[in-house]
């Protein structure tokens, strides 16, 4: 069974720092696609950063310069740099994993999710 489990959320003054880390458990991490995605009150849900399984990050233009994702294969855990937060960053922030199943596609796995405030 996978399990992906984030922490490291909390409150911030803004212009502050985080770093979000999600362990993941039941999956073969070094071949997964990794991602963050957040959630707004009251907004959709939209992702934020990925990472692949082979590198090459990439993030949503409103944290571009800001957050940084990464990934320890080692530790089958990625990572969410955040960096001059701002009071729209605050969000439940979700650590997703995409599964290859071969001819099948992909099979997505979320966390349950941590809390991001930022405010002063």
């Amino acid at each position: 069974q996978v399990h992906l489990v984030e922490s490291g959320g909390g409150l911030v003054q803004p212009g502050g720092s985080l770093r979000l880390s999600c362990e993941t458990s039941g999956t073969i991490f070094e071949r997964n696609d990794m991602s963050w995605h957040r959630q707004a009150p009251g907004q959709e849900r939209v992702v934020v950063a990925g990472i692949p399984a082979d590198g090459g990050a990439h993030y949503a233009e409103p944290v571009n310069g800001r957050f940084t994702i990464s990934r320890d294969n080692a530790k089958d855990t990625v990572y969410l740099h955040m960096n001059d937060l701002k009071p729209g960053d605050t969000a439940v922030y979700y650590c997703t994993a995409a599964e290859p199943q071969g001819r099948l596609g992909v099979l997505d796995y979320w966390g349950q999710g941590t809390q991001v405030t930022v405010s002063s």
